[in-house]
């Protein structure tokens, strides 16, 4: 039974090391950091070298050299988000277009059936936008 104790522990750790999502884990903490690090780099940085002197033309709310009047929510037409819906839908198409149209010839048959739908769905889209008046300017 004495025996089985150290050999236990060495298999424990190459167990831990070879599972999957001991991994994964290493990969998120990693990543983690890759992300955290330059925003405390930077937060210690600030605190090291930016002089703290406020004041009240420091503390004054400035945007385009003016001081702003009256309320800051201003209402919109629902309208806009719509064109900016559409707009993301056909920029992404392009997104998507581009490199299928750069590799088209090397491509098969399933890949350009699967383009095909995919533009389909676009022109449904468009075609439900029309019917619905979103792109016409009022």
């Amino acid at each position: 039974m004495a025996e089985l104790i150290p050999l236990m522990g060495k298999n424990r750790s190459h167990n831990m090391a070879s599972n999957a999502y001991f991994s994964l884990a290493v990969l998120f903490f990693a990543a983690l950091g890759f992300g955290l690090a330059p925003l405390a780099l930077a937060r210690i940085w600030g605190m090291a070298f930016s002089p703290a002197k406020p004041n009240a033309i420091k503390n004054a709310i400035y945007e385009c050299g003016l001081e702003s009047k009256g309320d800051a929510w201003v209402q919109f037409r629902s309208a806009y988000y719509l064109y900016a819906i559409m707009f993301l839908i056909f920029d992404v198409e392009a997104v998507f277009l581009l490199p299928f149209a750069v590799s088209f010839t090397g491509l098969g048959v399933a890949a350009c059936l699967s383009m095909l739908v995919f533009v389909l769905l676009l022109i449904e889209g468009l075609a439900w936008a029309w019917a619905k008046g979103v792109l016409s300017w009022q």
